[in-house]
């Protein structure tokens, strides 16, 4: 009889989608998916119309454009303190979830076992889960997401063969210090594992943190599949431009994989993207992550005032807040309601933590997820639009009162 694959068999929609389609229905505002609908600069967009007029709309080299892969070993170099061939080392990708898709496919063999740090990001655990491999937790805990050195370790068997890595990190907001970094690099060479470093909110620090990739410590370059992106930096989230930096050793396979999936990167959007990376000046992003950090400010207080606590994000743009209070007995039901209450979608934080099942003494199955009481909120928006979400959640506090 025909059916589905056993990779298809389970897969629902990721709740990030399912809740930008309710929002649709009510035409409330967005605080779920990181649409990042602030402006694209100027010289991104000149330069892709520009390459766009001059025919540049063909197949390109499998890992990109020589002046973006360029441009990438610069900005790689200044910023990341990484140095890297662009001819050999530099794959230009479909967006940082093509890249990440391309290193598991590349380097993971189905029932190997990779450690995730949860809250993780959703295409993180789902990738590694359709070409086989299969994750591993260890829990980051409030306030700050730390981790405990011993229970990654106990994570660590014989059939681990990769550790994944998001800082700054989404949901959570986790940025991962030197010493945190560290320690994991001494167990990933300690043990011969790969690190997938996902760093595509590099730029968005706050308080002043400092991002750290961990390719530049010592041992680590050999073993780390840098993979970043341009989607959220220059809001060009449509665009799909991403990129994965690792050894020569490593890249013709990602490279194959890529173009097998995708072929190649958008060609005229490429040029685009090297040109922010050549014109924009560095205080681009210095008052960038500035202006995020008034948002999360505002955003934070808001849910501050109407009983929400929010976990304050070191990084990114997202904030992991508790949603006790809000109706429902999970957090689903609990983003639906604070959805028709005031017209501001938020996603259910069960989406960023494993289901555990445990059987009891009696026989019976208990299911829990520690994502039950939260929600997660973007501020990647306009102000004018943050404002306005602010405003329709202030409501609830009000119709909270009555």
């Amino acid at each position: 009889m025909i059916s589905f694959s056993k990779a298809a068999g389970g897969i629902v929609q990721s709740e990030i989608r399912i809740m930008s389609i309710e929002c649709e229905k009510v035409r409330g505002i967005n605080l779920a998916q990181g649409i990042c609908d602030t402006p694209v600069p100027e010289p991104v967009i000149r330069g892709a119309e520009e390459a766009m007029r001059a025919g540049r709309n063909s197949y390109v080299r499998l890992d990109g454009i020589a002046e973006l892969r360029q441009a990438i070993a610069r900005k790689l170099e200044r910023d990341n303190h990484i140095t890297a061939d662009p001819d050999t080392e530099i794959l230009v990708s479909s967006g940082s979830t093509g890249a990440f898709l391309s290193a598991c496919f590349a380097l993971l063999d189905p029932d190997d076992e990779v450690i995730v740090f949860e809250p993780y990001y959703g295409y993180h655990v789902n990738t590694l889960l359709a070409c086989g491999a299969r994750p591993v937790y260890v829990t980051l805990r409030p306030p700050d997401w730390g981790f405990s050195l011993d229970e990654l370790t106990r994570a660590i068997s014989p059939r681990t063969k990769a550790i994944v890595i998001n800082s700054p990190g989404n949901p959570s907001g986790k940025v991962f210090d030197r010493q945190e970094l560290e320690s994991i690099a001494e167990l990933a060479r300690r043990h011969d594992l790969f690190v997938f470093t996902d760093e595509i909110y590099e730029y968005f620090l706050y308080d002043g943190r400092e991002h750290i990739s961990i390719a530049t410590l010592p041992g680590m370059a050999e073993r780390t599949i840098t993979i970043s992106g341009f989607s959220k930096t220059y809001s060009i989230t449509g665009w799909r431009i991403g990129y994965a930096v690792c050894s020569a050793r490593w890249k013709p396979a990602l490279g194959y994989f890529h173009d097998l999936a995708f072929i190649c990167a958008p060609s005229a959007l490429q040029v685009g993207v090297a040109r922010g990376l050549e014109e924009l000046p560095e205080s681009f992003y210095r008052e960038m992550s500035s202006e995020y950090a008034t948002k999360r400010r505002l955003l934070c207080e808001t849910l501050r005032e109407i009983g929400m606590k929010p976990y304050v994000p070191q990084g990114s743009y997202y904030v992991l807040a508790e949603a006790g209070a809000l109706p429902g007995t999970n957090s689903k039901q609990r983003a639906m309601a604070l959805l028709q209450e005031t017209g501001v979608a938020a996603v259910p934080g069960e989406a960023f933590f494993h289901t555990n099942v445990e059987n009891t003494k009696d026989g019976n199955q208990e299911v829990s997820n520690a994502g039950a009481g939260l929600l997660r909120f973007c501020f990647a928006k306009t102000e004018s639009d943050l404002l306005n979400a602010c405003g329709r959640l202030q409501r609830l506090a009000v119709s909270s009162s009555r």
